[in-house]
């Protein structure tokens, strides 16, 4: 008589698919726990959403103009939403980032526990973001994953109000910054892909145990003590593989927010008539704020993404003076033209080992 076949490997034996989090659970907290926006007419919303509306396609055909990416593909609107959508599609977009990451096998009872408070805390995390969050490209939102552009006309209004600029200005130029990210990602066609790899890779190099960070924690308490960047707690408790694609995922997205930033402004005051007062005023409050504000944005990693926003866009700027922008469009022939860290600080770096 044959022997019976194996039962397939449980998830305790062959490990997990996906980060232990109720995206549910953090969708619903953060929609719990946002603020409302702020109070304007029936008709001031309408107008609001109108014009991010047909603002992200106008932007869209300006980005192109300045960096010659994306001739052909179709000029898209935008979805507009207020902040509990944008945090039901953030958390959408996560779950499928994130899916693909295999981590070590846990107890399902454990698993379930670490879902929900993880859950929790990010829904947390999110409905401070979701008052704050301009607009964002999801490269795996959607119906189909294929992509999304999301506005969060509260915030837009908000921040619009609080600088005291033109909104027809101020919504035209969130939309140039957004949707550059939105070119970024359908014109390169390798980027998505590329990006979703590193994600899990970096998931899934978390070790098994917490053996390594306890044998590194006395160094990296040591270090923490000299380092003023927000994110250099982080990159020391990570082993070396995983630091390694913490890297190459940090040089890329102060890439991708660099020339987003230098983008909406080199489309200049014949599109955008104020867009000096505008990001004066803008980089002015980035900066800003009380006590806790500024403490939950460096507790969140914003202080760090504020910093991606000024290297990335000097990195930009510094290439396209040296070789235009079609020479600065070498970054995006594959993954190893994309600039180092250390190559987005001194981008001559960068020129001569792809510009030659």
């Amino acid at each position: 008589m044959p022997p019976e076949p194996a039962p397939p490997p449980s998830d305790e034996q062959d490990g997990q698919r996906g980060l232990p989090v109720d995206w549910a659970l953090a969708a619903r907290t953060a929609a719990r726990l946002m603020q409302p926006g702020p109070v304007v007419s029936t008709a001031e919303a309408r107008r609001s959403v109108a014009l991010l509306r047909g603002d992200a396609a106008t932007a869209e055909g300006h980005v192109r103009e300045v960096t010659g990416l994306g001739a052909g593909l179709p000029l898209l609107p935008a979805d507009v939403v207020d902040r509990p959508a944008w945090a039901a599609a953030a958390t959408s977009g996560m779950a499928a980032l994130t899916s693909g990451a295999k981590l070590p096998p846990v107890p399902a009872a454990a698993r379930k526990f670490t879902s929900t408070t993880a859950g929790l805390q990010a829904g947390a995390v999110l409905s401070y973001l979701g008052s704050r969050v301009l607009g964002q490209y999801d490269p795996f939102g959607g119906a189909d994953g294929e992509g999304k552009l999301l506005l969060v006309a509260p915030n837009v209004v908000a921040a619009q109000q609080a600088l005291d600029v033109s909104l027809d200005d101020f919504a035209l130029w969130v939309c140039l910054h957004e949707a550059t990210h939105r070119l970024q990602f359908t014109a390169v066609p390798w980027l998505r892909d590329y990006f979703a790899g590193e994600v899990t890779a970096f998931l899934s190099a978390t070790e098994s145990t917490a053996s390594g960070i306890l044998e590194r924690l006395p160094g990296v308490l040591s270090s923490a003590r000299q380092t003023r960047d927000s994110m250099g707690l982080i990159e020391l408790l990570q082993g070396p593989e995983q630091r390694a694609v913490l890297d190459r995922l940090l040089a890329l997205t102060t890439l991708l927010e660099g020339h987003a930033d230098h983008v909406m402004d080199a489309v200049g005051p014949s599109v955008v008539p104020s867009v000096a007062t505008i990001r004066s005023r803008f980089t002015a409050r980035r900066r800003g704020g009380g006590l806790l504000d500024r403490l939950l944005r460096a507790l969140l990693g914003v202080e760090a993404k504020v910093r991606q926003y000024a290297v990335g866009a000097a990195f930009t700027r510094h290439v396209v003076g040296e070789v235009g922008m079609d020479g600065f469009n070498a970054v995006w022939t594959g993954p190893d033209t994309l600039p180092t860290r250390g190559e987005l600080d001194d981008p001559g770096q960068w020129l001569r080992r792809v510009a030659g």
